[in-house]
């Protein structure tokens, strides 16, 4: 086992990054890092630094041999790296209120992963991503790629469908969310809680849960059924909606916050619709709590992971990201829930596609625990929406217009074909700049 651990953080500015450091932190004594590298784009420069030096703080206040480097330079980071995180957003939170206004002013639901928005911000990344994997292959080949760029699911799929490099996993904190809320309904310690996980990132369900390694999904889905309106499972970036006791009886599984746009679409169109005329779409309500986020880190007193950073809807990502990667160095062998290869853990999704499910996490990487085929009241939806995944993915590498279109039409958030040419067109406009592949 290697003494000290590289590792090099990709849009290293990113408001997350103090919650990253505080878990490397925490979890020295089993993964000692020596190298943590914080890697930006010029653009981001300015948050880089002001980001990197209360990341250097914190350091030095945990009294740890650990060096916190602030680079502009990806392939100088990367050399020898052995866990490379990504956490971008390619054109910024700028980029992100037109994915949720352009489809608004249409009358569509405009969210960050779901439907046109989600589409928009794979076409943006998914280029990028497989740019630094190639950067990977030649200077860090047997490094792990820990992925928690959204749309993680199909950033994933297109590292998986077009490259040959395997070492890629994605990570996202909605199962994290789960375990928490299970455990709650349940009245115990969350780490005694497992699930049983079925579907694609944002569009999983738990189709099992386990405490101590006993299911008790029946009891879990009678309470869940009745719990208060408060007590769902939700999110910090959206209003989640209670379900009927019918649907969750009949569902017989518990379904992840970001089905509500799936099954409440009519109702979180009405809500969005109104944040669309105040000014308080997600992006601009984010982009008015990293201001605030960034003032508080320029502190040079502060030396630790303010309160605030809670507020930010991926709030538990970076923790998750730590316990990953220290779960592989050590081989520990625990469940966590990622986005792989299906290799067959869902017998009727492709071989080759990106699932998120539980997995023992070891030296190799994620092994998944087998679940069988989708239940049949989860299986339309997720065959849908797997569907859509691999036809964006496709778009985005080769920079088709038509198969954009046919890909926002397959998504059940799209009203019209009519819609989708516009949404697609007036979306592919205002991100030009980032979608060379779609203007050759």
């Amino acid at each position: 086992m290697k003494k000290s651990v590289k590792i090099v953080t990709i849009g290293g500015g990113s408001s997350y990054t103090p919650e990253l450091v505080e878990g490397f932190i925490k979890r020295y004594e089993e993964l000692p890092v020596s190298e943590l590298w914080l890697v930006d784009i010029e653009a981001g420069r300015e948050k880089l630094e002001i980001v990197g030096a209360l990341a250097q703080r914190m350091v030095k206040k945990a009294g740890l041999p650990m060096k916190v480097i602030l680079s502009y330079d990806r392939r100088e980071a990367l050399k020898d790296a052995d866990f490379v995180t990504t956490q971008m957003r390619i054109g910024r939170l700028p980029a992100r209120v037109l994915d949720e206004r352009i489809p608004l002013s249409h009358g569509m639901i405009g969210q960050e992963t779901n439907g046109a928005g989600g589409m928009f911000k794979a076409f943006r990344t998914i280029p990028v991503i497989l740019d630094i994997v190639k950067d990977m292959q030649e200077l860090c080949p047997d490094a792990w790629m820990i992925n928690f760029t959204n749309p993680a699911g199909m950033v994933t799929e297109a590292v998986l469908r077009y490259t040959d490099f395997k070492k890629v996993i994605g990570l996202c904190n909605v199962p994290v969310n789960m375990v928490a809320g299970i455990a709650k309904i349940m009245g115990v310690e969350e780490e005694r809680v497992t699930m049983e996980l079925q579907g694609v990132n944002h569009h999983i369900f738990a189709t099992d849960a386990f405490v101590d390694g006993v299911s008790v999904i029946d009891e879990v889905v009678e309470r869940y059924a009745n719990i208060d309106a408060e007590d769902t499972i939700a999110m910090k970036n959206f209003v989640s909606l209670p379900y009927s006791p019918s649907f969750i009886r009949g569902l017989h599984a518990i379904p992840c916050p970001y089905h509500n746009y799936y099954f409440f679409t009519k109702e979180q169109l009405e809500e969005e619709l109104e944040q669309f005329k105040t000014g308080t779409v997600r992006g601009e309500v984010v982009s008015k709590v990293e201001e605030e986020l960034f003032e508080l880190y320029k502190n040079e007193e502060l030396a630790e992971k303010p309160k605030q950073l809670e507020q930010r809807g991926g709030a538990k990502y970076s923790d998750a990201a730590c316990n990953l990667i220290a779960s592989i160095y050590a081989n520990k062998g625990d469940i966590q829930y990622v986005d792989v290869r299906n290799n067959g853990t869902i017998t009727n999704l492709p071989e080759d596609s990106a699932v998120e499910v539980a997995c023992y996490i070891t030296a190799d990487g994620p092994k998944p625990i087998a679940t069988g085929e989708l239940k049949p009241q989860i299986n339309g939806t997720i065959q849908t929406i797997k569907t859509f995944e691999r036809l964006v993915c496709e778009a985005a590498v080769t920079g088709n217009r038509d198969l954009a279109v046919t890909a926002l039409n397959m998504n059940p958030l799209c009203p019209s074909d009519t819609l989708a040419n516009v949404v697609v067109d007036e979306l592919l406009e205002a991100h030009k700049e980032y979608l060379p592949q779609f203007f050759k």
